[in-house]
């Protein structure tokens, strides 16, 4: 009896077994089918190579804070709609170095070829590819005033291939004007370096002129060509101006350290019109991000590459951001005393009260 309970023991054990290894082998059956499953689930779904690629150029007149930090914001819109340089992107990105003849050979060289989508960054660059480019939608940024510069005749409705961003709120000019009478009662004179070649620059002296007239307040004009004049225009500037201001001129706006050298050195207050050249040793403006700027440009673009709308139904924008931006470190270079009356007129003084 014993001898037969001993044989059905074993016999039970070697079926336990087989049972046992069938089982596993079933789990890992089934583990090797879901995996597969999951395999072709992954083959099926859409790969990065079926992802449309675009083609985009961008002309830019020369490096500067402001309009690097447009372009980068430019970028930073496609890169957070799927729109990646190196993945679906092909960028042709293109800088003048501040030379007309080198913008208009630019513009004649991106006509040559198909994009579906080309950037001009600063007025040259617009009216170049304007010129130029029939066959690819245009968007411009940093242009000051888009009627005047003749790259839309309708800002709602600008028609043909060209649409995009002015980066200037004439109110912004006006306010500037205004904090300067208003917080410097001894400025009888505002002197400004500019490139009169520049249709932005004479757009906007004529808007701060025309501001500061109504204060009773002078605006003394130091022009220049090119860049490697700025710093003897700004010393010109010295004895017969109060304090010095100057526009979104690219000629100036370059050799912009020169200008703050002088201001600093004489404790002469210095006024710009953008965030960059703040942040750089210019005591105040009233204006707003670029990087801000560009990104609603980038917008306009994923609007134009994913969506297909018609670059010409696009209305023209503005900033809208604005606000008071102080450089208290600046001020003491420039011997500005910053009352509380100035701190409490800027809104995001996180932000925009430059330690």
């Amino acid at each position: 009896m014993k001898k037969k309970i001993g044989v059905f023991m074993v016999i039970a054990a070697m079926l336990i077994t087989v049972i046992g290894c069938g089982s596993n082998n079933a789990g890992g059956g089934g583990n090797t089918g879901n995996a597969a499953n999951q395999g072709n689930a992954e083959a099926g779904a859409p790969a990065d190579t079926s992802k449309e690629s675009y083609k985009v150029a961008i002309s830019q007149i020369v490096e500067h804070p402001s309009l690097d930090a447009t372009r980068e914001g430019f970028l930073a819109a496609l890169k957070d709609a799927g729109i990646v340089e190196g993945e679906n992107l092909k960028l042709d990105y293109n800088n003048a170095q501040g030379d007309p003849t080198n913008n208009l050979t630019i513009a004649q060289k991106i006509a040559g070829e198909k994009y579906d989508l080309v950037l001009g960054i600063a007025t040259p660059p617009a009216q170049a590819l304007v010129g130029q480019v029939k066959n690819s939608p245009i968007l411009f940024a940093s242009v000051t005033d888009p009627l005047d510069a003749k790259l839309v005749d309708n800002l709602e409705k600008p028609g043909g291939n060209v649409s995009g961003a002015s980066d200037t709120n004439p109110e912004a000019i006006v306010k500037l004007m205004d904090f300067i009478a208003e917080n410097f009662k001894e400025v009888k004179a505002v002197g400004v370096v500019i490139n009169q070649g520049e249709p932005n620059a004479v757009i906007m002296a004529d808007h701060a002129e025309k501001a500061l007239e109504k204060h009773g307040i002078k605006l003394i004009k130091a022009p220049v060509t090119n860049t490697s004049e700025v710093k003897q225009a700004a010393e010109s500037l010295v004895g017969r101006a109060d304090a010095l201001y100057t526009t979104l001129d690219n000629t100036v706006v370059e050799a912009v350290s020169t200008v703050i050298q002088i201001a600093n050195e004489h404790d002469i207050p210095f006024f710009s019109s953008d965030r960059d050249t703040v942040e750089k040793g210019a005591f105040a403006t009233v204006g707003f991000k670029y990087y801000d700027h560009g990104y609603q440009v980038g917008e306009m673009a994923v609007e134009v590459l994913k969506e297909g709308k018609k670059v010409g139904d696009m209305p023209v924008t503005f900033p809208d951001k604005l606000d008071l931006i102080l450089n208290l470190k600046a001020a003491a270079e420039q011997g500005i005393e910053v009352t509380d009356a100035m701190k409490d007129m800027v809104n995001d003084k996180e932000n925009n009260l430059l330690e």
